[in-house]
């Protein structure tokens, strides 16, 4: 039995060096996709508030699960030192629950970015419609307009019929030079075409965002599945610890 014991260790060992460099890289990525979902929050805001609240909770879902990662990361390298084989087994229980809340939020992404053209159009039309340049909604259309340098929802012609346009004429934000822009043009009819952007902005949302998403999709996708090498290796010390009975001090 003693024997026996002596060649497991290098083994028992080998594993340890192993699932600790996984921990440490395990937190890594949780920094990774805490920062990813905080940028697909802020990056993606102003056109996500723009569709149904419930589109998509993709952003939030890698926000918590990175948080969550960084704890648990560090919990992982203190259990594979101690070699405590419950700590280890609950570990691996752990990345489970991420390798499945990493693969909701990866379908998730993926699913949206194709749905987005369906709800888009509808959603946004309605935003510059019913613009008044003080609701979120009308900051949105705002914010999308600057960034991408566009005007209304296929061209700046769909201003002509929200309830903005009659007393007040383009919005500020449809300017295609600020310096050469003043709200007296933007209400003359005729020369407020002149002064605003001619592209309008449905196609160009729409391919940021399928694009942006495919990102976030594709990163869940790939951290996920890292997790299957993890639970390998905790359950597999795990298990050599409780068969031999080997203690770390």
């Amino acid at each position: 039995m003693a024997s026996r014991r002596m060649e497991t260790k290098p083994v028992i060992t080998c594993l340890k060096t192993l699932l600790i460099i996984y921990s440490f890289v395990f937190w890594i990525t949780g920094a990774i996709l805490l920062a990813v979902g905080v940028w697909g929050k802020l990056m993606l805001g102003p056109y996500i508030s723009l569709i149904a609240d419930n589109s998509t909770n993709a952003p939030y879902v890698l926000i918590g699960t990175g948080t969550t990662i960084i704890v648990f990361g560090l919990f992982g390298c203190f259990a594979t030192c101690r070699g405590s084989p419950w700590m280890l087994k609950l570990y691996a229980m752990f990345l489970s629950l991420v390798f499945l809340a990493e693969l909701v939020a990866g379908i998730s992404g993926f699913v949206f970015r194709h749905e987005i053209k369906g709800t888009f159009l509808r959603t946004y039309n309605d935003a510059v419609q019913n613009y008044n340049a003080q609701d979120e909604k009308s900051q949105a259309v705002d914010n999308v307009q600057r960034s991408l340098r566009c005007c209304g929802v296929l061209n700046y012609t769909s201003w002509y019929t929200s309830i903005y346009f009659p007393a007040n004429g383009f919005p500020v934000s449809c300017c295609a030079n600020m310096s050469d822009c003043n709200p007296q043009d933007l209400r003359n009819a005729t020369i407020g075409p002149t002064k605003v952007h001619q592209q309008g902005c449905y196609e160009l949302v729409t391919s940021f965002i399928e694009t942006n998403m495919g990102i976030i999709a594709g990163v869940a996708f790939g951290i996920a599945f890292s997790q299957l090498i993890g639970m390998l290796l905790a359950c597999c010390l795990s298990r050599f610890i409780t068969a031999n009975q080997y203690e770390m001090v």
